[in-house]
């Protein structure tokens, strides 16, 4: 059975993360404190908010090094969700510049809205993936999934995107970057083809 640990920073709603990867077999762990992502196999960085105040918070608690260290040394499996796919970036936009984990390359931007399209983006929407994404393993063709949000990940890299979304424009809806994966989408409020994304999670080393 798989210990998963999800990054409770105070800025997610760890509960709804917590059930989806209960309801898939695994062991669960509530990190409060930087420490207790050690002892788990996998970790997951959920979050709604402002990238500002939320790598604010990341920083002043210890968590940068922390997963540095465990993520990006001992390479264990981490996926952000929402806000936790943003927070990967180089540097955010959102009140201002702010720099990011700088784990993939790339900068978070504000969608562009209009009368025909609303931001905040929210609600279910189609996600296209790439032929070999490992994260859509077992799902068919485009699949729809619940947003809600107003920034994304642009990465410079664009081989990192392994799923499109369009609202006003495409945007990256998620990445693979070797072991580090994220989603823009909340696939713990996406039914079947959400919790099919967090198994084949389970399964990455």
């Amino acid at each position: 059975m798989t210990t998963v640990a999800i990054v409770d920073y105070g800025m997610g709603n760890l509960q709804s993360v917590k059930n989806a990867f209960e309801a898939l077999g695994a062991t669960v762990v509530i990190a409060r404190e930087p420490e207790a992502v050690r002892s788990a196999a996998k970790i997951i960085v959920p979050g709604v908010g402002a990238f500002g105040d939320a790598m604010a918070t990341l920083r002043s608690r210890g968590w940068v090094e922390m997963l540095e260290g465990e993520v990006l040394q001992k390479r264990k499996p981490l996926i952000g969700l929402c806000l936790g796919m943003q927070l990967l970036a180089t540097d955010g936009t959102e009140g201002g510049p702010c720099a990011g984990l700088g784990w993939i390359a790339g900068a978070v931007t504000q969608l562009p809205g209009d009368a025909a399209t609303r931001v905040p983006h929210m609600g279910w929407n189609d996600v296209t993936p790439s032929p070999q994404a490992r994260m859509y393993d077992g799902l068919s063709g485009a699949q729809t999934f619940y947003f809600v949000h107003s920034y994304v990940l642009e990465p410079a890299d664009r081989r990192d995107v392994n799923g499109v979304c369009c609202h006003g424009r495409p945007f990256a809806a998620s990445i693979e970057h070797e072991h580090i994966w994220a989603t823009q989408y909340h696939p713990e409020k996406s039914q079947k083809a959400g919790l099919q994304v967090l198994r084949n999670f389970l399964t990455l080393t």
